[in-house]
C-alpha cells in the first residue's frame, strides 16, 4: 500500500532511535515533514541525515519529555510555524526497572509515570487544537502488551501503559466528531534498547526489527483509517476492540 503524506506535518517523540526513529523515517519517505523530538541530539542528527538521504525534510526539537513547560510550548511553536498538525506519534517512553513492586524505588516509579503518562497527557493537550485543524488528523499512541498482561515484576511499566491506553480511549471518545482518529499501538516484542534492558539474555535477532513495526504503522497515518479508540496489534496487523472483563 502506498501512502501519500505530501503536505502533511508529523510530530514524532522518541525519534532518535528504535520505533520512533524508523517511524519518522517512514513518514518522511511518504512525503510528510517530520518534527522529530528526543533527548539525544546525536540520534536526531543521524535521523536528519537519513531523512535527507531519502529526499525528505525534518525539523529537530531536542528536549526531555520530563520538561513539561517545553511540551506546553511545543504546540504554540508548531502553530506559529505551520498552523496545524496532521500526525502525532507519541512514542517516547521509559521502562523503569524489572522488579517486585515492593522493591521499586519511589523515584523510579515517579519517573515512569512522569514520562509515560503525564508527558503523554501534556502532549495530547498541547497539540489537540492543531490536530483539530487537520482534515486528516491522526494520533498513534504507543502502548504495550504489558498494559494487559500485567506480568510479575513489570508493575510500573504495565501500570503506565494501561493508563496511556485509558487516556487514548478517552481522547478518542472526546474527539470522535472530528476527523481526528486516535489509536493505541501494541508493537509487540521489538529489537530496541528498551527490550534489551528488559530481557538482557534474549537473542535480538529473534524479535522483529523496529523498521518492520514502522512499516505497519504508516498506513494508519493515511486516509484509509476510519476507526478511532481502538488498539492496533502490530504482530497481527489489525485493529481490535476493547471489551469489558467477563
Amino acid at each position: 500500500m502506498t501512502v501519500d503524506l505530501k503536505g502533511r506535518i508529523a510530530l514524532v517523540t522518541g525519534a532518535s532511535r528504535g520505533i520512533g526513529y524508523f517511524t519518522a523515517l517512514e513518514l518522511a519517505k511518504a512525503g510528510a515533514h517530520v518534527i522529530a523530538c528526543a533527548r539525544t541530539v546525536g540520534g536526531l542528527e543521524e535521523l536528519d541525515d537519513a531523512i535527507k538521504a531519502v529526499g525528505g525534510s525534518a525539523t529537530l526539537v531536542p528536549f526531555d519529555l520530563a520538561d513539561m513547560n517545553a511540551i506546553d510550548a511545543l504546540g504554540g511553536s508548531i502553530n506559529d510555524r505551520w498552523g496545524k498538525l496532521d500526525i502525532l506519534v507519541a512514542n517516547a517512553g521509559v521502562l523503569g526497572v524489572i522488579s517486585p513492586l515492593g522493591h521499586v524505588e519511589a523515584k523510579v516509579f515517579d519517573k515512569v509515570m512522569t514520562i509515560n503518562v503525564t508527558a503523554t497527557w501534556r502532549l495530547m493537550r498541547s497539540v489537540e487544537p492543531l490536530l483539530a485543524k487537520s482534515d486528516q488528523g491522526r494520533a498513534l499512541i504507543l502502548s504495550s502488551g504489558a498494559a494487559h498482561k500485567c506480568k510479575p515484576f513489570w508493575g510500573p511499566y504495565s501500570a503506565s501503559k494501561a493508563a496511556v491506553e485509558a487516556l487514548a480511549r478517552t481522547w478518542a471518545g472526546e474527539t470522535q466528531r472530528l476527523p481526528l482518529r486516535v489509536v493505541s499501538i501494541d508493537p509487540g516484542a521489538t529489537r530496541t534498547a528498551m527490550r534489551a534492558q528488559a530481557v538482557p539474555g534474549e537473542d535480538p535477532t529473534t524479535v522483529p526489527h523496529p523498521s518492520e513495526v514502522a512499516a505497519r504503522l504508516l498506513p494508519l497515518c493515511g486516509p484509509d483509517l476510519t476507526e478511532t479508540g481502538k488498539l492496533f496489534i502490530v504482530r497481527e496487523n489489525k485493529l481490535v476492540d476493547y471489551r469489558l472483563p467477563e
